[in-house]
């Protein structure tokens, strides 16, 4: 069956109706709905932190430090997932934009603590703001309680996937996908 057929146009927006034996349409596969959403998410979210150094990346810097506080770079890495070189890099280019600081760390003079500026915490709120509009476009079919109820199951999902299979390092994991290595 064909996405352009009159049986998909009338499944309307609230989901795809139950099909016969006959096979269901692609639209019913749980891997194509998450597929076609990340996409739209990704790209929406993208044009949202256009300009910030790391793009996501950054933003996940910006987030962590502005609601957790300052922390050490080795334990930023970790937690984000991120290898400590590029993290390095990373952090270079938020702090030559002027969005982060590194500080001693008073309980190890070896190690700097990762904390937001003053324009830093500016920009994460720009930030919020354009990332709560791109969400509030892309789940823009659902009302206020299907919105939460899906935030809620989609987090349980994900955290149950982390657990079983959990992300150490995102750079080994974008190496592994590269298509220029096999």
């Amino acid at each position: 069956m064909s996405s352009t057929s009159p049986d998909v146009a009338t499944r309307g927006a609230r989901g795809v109706a139950p099909q016969s034996a006959g096979g269901a349409p692609v639209e019913a596969d749980l891997g194509w709905a998450l597929g076609v959403v990340f996409r739209q998410y990704a790209k929406a979210s993208a044009a949202a932190l256009e300009g910030l150094p790391g793009g996501p990346r950054g933003y996940q810097v910006l987030a962590t430090t502005s609601s957790e506080g300052p922390k050490r770079q080795l334990d930023l890495a970790a937690q984000l997932g991120v290898d400590r070189t590029v993290m390095t890099y990373l952090l270079d280019d938020l702090e030559r934009a002027g969005l982060v600081q590194r500080r001693p760390d008073p309980a190890d003079r070896r190690a700097r603590l990762i904390a937001p500026t003053e324009q830093g915490y500016e920009v994460m709120c720009d930030l919020e703001r354009r990332l709560r509009a791109t969400e509030d476009q892309l789940l823009g079919i659902l009302d206020e309680s299907e919105r939460a109820s899906f935030r809620m199951l989609l987090q349980r999902l994900a955290m149950k996937a982390n657990a079983i299979d959990p992300l150490h390092n995102a750079c080994t994991l974008a190496e592994a996908d590269d298509p220029a290595k096999t």
